[in-house]
């Protein structure tokens, strides 16, 4: 495929999104099945373009002029990859292409309309009605801080201390230029793809069929991190998904002790025996939803107890791009009452003495400090401590870890510990 065919291509998977309400996964994967033609580096340009067309589609449409899927896909080859205007002219009129630049749009590529009277919701590329929460969270920063959510993210990776060290990690993964991050020794960080290229196919390295190492977000990680020394102790994950953070958890164990994986989606828990075999965890059992009295028996016998709550998903826009314009206030009012029924639920199985870990990957005050004292007033049992040890230099005033990825480099993270008197 020639530029055009990738800017024409682009757009319709925009227009099928529009039309059929399908996430981008799912637009991307039909316009595949329906373009054999297309070879790999096509297929990651037409990806590229639109979901960066998805991370700054606010700025974009501002710059432009207009809000078309077009002119979303013309402004992102222009001010996101940085063709040269003559590129992209060239590029609409090729067969195949998108059709030739009318006045305006030559007129906003050579010369866009500047942000200087734009509202933080189009400097920040956000819907508008989450302004006022985008405030709360970050004052006058909140333009900035979503603009940060807007770029691409690098690509983390979190050696498997079960299976091999830093070092050898590094040496595995030079290829692709991985290098030690920040926070943890066990933290390697790659650069984010460029704009027409594909993310680092770390997972074709035979290391990684060996369990050596797991694709994990730094923030995901330091979270994970904030359990602190648990070998030898009990430890239950709430919320486990797909297992990312109780990977973590297992190798922070080092095989002793005992950890327990839940979930209230039995789906989501499909994989996580299979990737704990790989990575070599010993200690780990699975507790299916789909059985009544599945955490009965660990009423108030944990040490830990680890609550990744499900959450609006802010803070990895840089990933999920389309997520932020399906959000909606119907949703966030629902995450929140699911954040009150799991912090209650998990405050049921943290022994006297013992921790419970809240964490999102969320922006907002109204899933992160707002749940936390909800939960204290209603279990006074329980006090807040700083969620210290890994990136003190990111907590809040009140002891809170917040990262996002203007201060820390990260996917945003909000982690509160509590300890139960």
């Amino acid at each position: 495929m020639r530029n055009g065919g990738r800017l024409a291509a682009a757009i319709a998977v925009l227009d099928d999104m529009a039309e059929h309400h399908r996430p981008v996964r799912l637009a991307l994967k039909a316009w595949g099945e329906s373009a054999r033609y297309a070879g790999a580096k096509d297929r990651a340009a037409v990806s590229g373009l639109v979901l960066d067309a998805l991370r700054k589609s606010r700025s974009l449409a501002w710059a432009m002029g207009e809000d078309t899927n077009r002119a979303l896909v013309l402004g992102a080859a222009r001010f996101a990859w940085d063709w040269p205007l003559s590129v992209v002219a060239a590029a609409v009129g090729e067969d195949h292409g998108p059709g030739a630049l009318n006045e305006t749009e030559s007129a906003r590529l050579a010369d866009p309309l500047g942000q200087g009277d734009a509202p933080d919701a189009v400097r920040g590329d956000f819907p508008d009605w989450l302004a006022p929460h985008m405030a709360r969270a970050f004052g006058s920063d909140a333009a900035a801080e979503g603009a940060a959510l807007a770029e691409r993210a690098p690509i983390d990776i979190r050696v498997n201390t079960l299976k091999t060290d830093p070092a050898r990690a590094l040496k595995a993964l030079a290829p692709f230029g991985a290098r030690s991050a920040r926070f943890l020794k066990t933290a390697i960080r790659a650069d984010a793809p460029a704009a027409s290229e594909r993310a680092a196919p770390v997972e074709v390295l035979p290391e990684f069929a060996k369990g050596w190492f797991e694709i994990q977000d730094l923030g995901s990680q330091v979270a994970a991190a904030l359990a602190g020394d648990i070998a030898h102790r009990q430890v239950l994950d709430i919320c486990a998904g797909g297992g990312g953070k109780t990977l973590a958890l297992a190798a922070a164990m080092a095989n002793t002790g005992q950890l327990f994986a839940y979930d209230a989606d039995g789906r989501r828990l499909a994989d996580t025996q299979r990737r704990a075999a790989r990575a070599g965890v010993r200690n780990l059992q699975v507790r299916s939803p789909f059985r009544a009295d599945a955490l009965t028996d660990l009423a108030g016998r944990m040490d830990l107890v680890f609550a990744d709550a499900p959450c609006t998903g802010s803070g990895v826009w840089r990933r999920h791009p389309d997520a932020k314009w399906r959000l909606s206030p119907e949703q966030l009012d629902r995450r929140m009452a699911e954040q009150d029924a799991v912090l209650d639920a998990a405050a049921l199985y943290v022994k006297s003495g013992g921790r419970l870990v809240y964490v999102t990957c969320s922006l907002f005050a109204e899933e992160n400090e707002d749940r936390v004292a909800a939960l204290l007033a209603r279990a006074p049992e329980f006090n807040a401590e700083p969620a210290k040890g890994v990136a003190d230099d990111h907590l809040t005033g009140g002891g809170f870890l917040r990262l996002t990825p203007r201060t820390a480099g990260t996917d945003g993270f909000f982690a509160a510990v509590l300890r139960r008197g």
